[in-house]
C-alpha cells in the first residue's frame, strides 16, 4: 500500500514539473492544462523563434518573470513555441507572432499590454488584486522609485477615503506605469507630502511633479499622462509602443545624428519648446545613428542627405505626414510650423519619386506617386496594382508570379499590370495598411476592387477575367480580423514602429 501511494505521488510530481528557462514557463500540449491548474493566473506567450518582435520580447519577458517570481508573487508568466505546438496555438486562436494571452481560472484573454518588464509586471497586478504597490515604510518606498524611470505615488490618511477610491480607479487607467500607494506618515515625510497627496517622480526632465487640484479620475490621469513622458522623447524600441500607442497622436519628430556638432544646442531648444505642448504634441528624437532606426527613416523617405530633418504626424485616423518648408532646426520656425498646424493650415506631405526613364518597358509598369492617377485610373483599361515594401518577406515570394502573369497578359491592350513602392510613394486618396496590397481599378468607373484570393498566377487571372469578382475582399463589415500580426512581412512600417 505504501509502494503503491509513493508510486502515485510520485507521478503527480512528475507530471506537475514544468521546465523553466529565465523563470519563465515552458509550455507545449503536454503540460499546458496542468500550467492553467497549477497557476490561476498567468500570461502565456505564443511565439516562432525566427520572429523578430518576439525576439525583441524575449529579455524583457524574462525580466518580468524575475521580477515576479522575486517577490514571491503567484503570477507567472509562460511561453509556447507555437511552430511546434501547432495544435495548441490553433485551439487558442493565434495568428500571428507573438501572440500574449492572459488566463485566469484557466479561461483567456487577448493581452495587449505593455512589451517591456515594467509594464508587463504592473499590468498583471492590476488584473488580479490591489492596482498599486503598497509602500509600508521608507525603505520599500525608496526601493520602489528607484527601480523605475517614472514612479506615481499617491499618499493617503486611509484606504477608504474618497481621494484614494479616485486615485486607485485612475491607477487603473494605465497599463504601462506603476503607482505606489502610501499611508505611513514616515513615508509621506520622506517625500515631503502632507495630507493627500500625489506626487510623480522621474529621472528625466525636472525630476519630480506635484499634483495639485481636485481628486477626480480624469485630472489624476491628464497629471499623469502630461508628465511621465519626456519632453523629448528618443525613440527606440523600448519606447516605441509608449510613443505610438500613447493618448498623443500628433508627434513632431527630429532625425539627426547625435553626433552632430549642433545636437547639444538642438536638443535644449527643442526641449523648451516642447514645454508649451504638454498634452498637444509629443516631441520625439531619432537618433539617425542607429541603424535600427533606419525603417522608420524610410519609411518617411528620408535619405542621409536629408538630415537632420524634421516631420510632424498625425495618428487620429489614418497617419497623416507633414514637412515643414525649411530643413533648420531652427526653434522658432519649428514653433510657427507646430502652431500652423494645429491651426489647420497644413497640408499634407505625400512622399513621391521621381518618374523612371523606363517605367513602361517592362511588363509589370512602375508607378510612383507623380503618374499614379495618369495609369491607374486611366478609364479605358483594367489596371492592376501592387503596392508593395521593398524589405516585406511576402511581396518578394511574390514577384516572379506577379511578373509571369504581366507577361502572360502583356498583349491585352486593355490591362495594365503595375506595382508601386508604397514605402517611398504615397496617395491622397488611397491608404495602404498592409503588404503586399493588391487592388483591381476598373475601367469605365474606375472602380477599385481589393484582392484577397490567393496569390497565385490562376487566382490573380481569375480575378481580372471575373472583372473583380472572384477573389474580392469582403466588405469592411464582414472582414476578418488580420490574419497577421506583429511579425509579419507585411505589416507597414508605422505599425511596427
Amino acid at each position: 500500500m505504501f509502494k503503491l501511494l509513493s508510486i502515485v505521488c510520485l507521478a503527480a510530481f512528475v507530471v506537475a514539473e514544468i521546465k523553466e528557462e529565465e523563470n519563465v514557463l515552458v509550455l507545449g500540449t503536454d503540460n499546458f492544462e496542468e500550467a492553467l491548474s497549477l497557476y490561476p493566473d498567468i500570461l502565456v506567450e505564443f511565439y516562432a523563434p525566427w520572429c523578430g518582435h518576439c525576439k525583441s520580447l524575449a529579455p524583457e519577458y524574462a525580466k518580468a518573470a524575475t521580477k515576479l517570481q522575486e517577490e514571491g508573487s503567484k503570477l507567472k508568466l509562460a511561453k509556447v513555441d507555437a511552430t511546434v505546438e501547432s495544435e495548441l496555438a490553433q485551439k487558442y486562436g493565434v495568428r500571428g507572432y507573438p501572440t500574449l494571452k492572459f488566463f485566469h481560472d484557466g479561461k483567456d484573454s487577448e493581452y495587449n499590454g505593455p512589451r517591456q518588464a515594467e509594464g508587463i509586471v504592473s499590468w498583471l497586478k492590476k488584473k488580479t488584486g490591489f492596482p498599486a504597490t503598497k509602500l509600508a515604510d521608507v525603505e520599500a518606498a525608496q526601493k520602489f522609485v528607484a527601480d523605475r524611470e517614472v514612479a506615481v505615488i499617491g499618499f493617503f490618511e486611509s484606504e477608504e477615503s474618497d481621494e484614494a477610491k479616485a486615485f486607485l480607479d485612475a491607477v487603473r487607467a494605465f497599463d504601462d506605469i506603476e503607482f505606489g500607494f502610501a499611508t505611513d506618515k514616515a513615508v509621506a515625510g520622506e517625500y515631503k507630502a502632507s495630507g493627500n497627496k500625489v506626487i510623480l517622480l522621474k529621472k528625466f526632465d525636472e525630476g519630480r511633479a506635484d499634483f495639485e487640484g481636485d481628486f477626480a479620475k480624469d485630472k489624476l490621469v491628464e497629471f499623469v499622462k502630461g508628465n511621465s513622458l519626456p519632453l523629448l522623447i528618443e525613440f527606440n524600441q523600448q519606447s516605441a509602443q509608449r510613443i505610438f500607442s500613447g493618448e498623443l497622436k500628433n508627434h513632431l519628430l527630429i532625425f539627426m545624428s547625435k553626433e552632430a556638432e549642433n545636437f547639444n544646442k538642438v536638443n535644449e531648444s527643442t526641449r523648451e519648446l516642447a514645454k508649451g505642448y504638454k498634452n498637444k504634441l509629443l516631441f520625439v528624437f531619432v537618433n539617425t545613428d542607429v541603424e535600427e532606426n533606419s525603417r522608420i527613416t524610410e519609411f518617411f523617405g528620408l535619405q542621409k542627405e536629408d538630415f537632420p530633418a524634421v516631420r510632424l504626424i498625425s495618428l487620429a485616423d489614418q497617419l497623416v505626414k507633414y514637412k515643414p518648408d525649411v530643413a533648420e532646426l531652427n526653434p522658432e520656425k519649428l514653433k510657427v510650423f507646430v502652431d500652423d498646424y494645429l491651426a489647420g493650415k497644413l497640408k499634407p506631405h505625400l512622399n513621391t519619386q521621381d518618374v523612371p526613364a523606363d517605367w513602361d518597358k517592362a511588363p509589370v509598369k512602375v508607378l510612383v506617386g507623380k503618374n499614379f492617377d495618369e495609369v491607374a485610373l486611366d478609364k479605358t483599361k483594367d489596371v492592376l496594382v501592387e503596392f508593395y515594401a521593398p524589405w516585406c518577406g511576402h511581396c518578394k515570394k511574390l514577384v516572379p508570379i506577379y511578373d509571369e502573369l504581366a507577361e502572360k497578359l502583356a498583349d491585352r491592350k486593355d490591362i495594365v499590370i503595375a506595382k508601386m513602392d508604397s514605402t517611398a510613394n504615397e496617395l491622397e486618396h488611397t491608404k495602404i495598411e498592409s503588404f503586399p496590397t493588391i487592388k483591381l481599378y476598373k475601367k469605365g468607373d474606375n472602380q477599385v476592387v481589393d484582392y484577397n484570393g490567393e496569390r497565385t498566377l490562376e487566382g490573380m487571372l481569375k480575378f481580372i477575367e471575373s472583372g473583380g469578382e472572384v477573389g474580392k475582399a469582403a466588405p469592411e463589415d464582414e472582414e476578418e480580423e488580420d490574419l497577421e500580426k506583429d511579425d509579419a512581412d507585411e505589416k507597414p512600417v508605422k505599425d511596427e514602429l
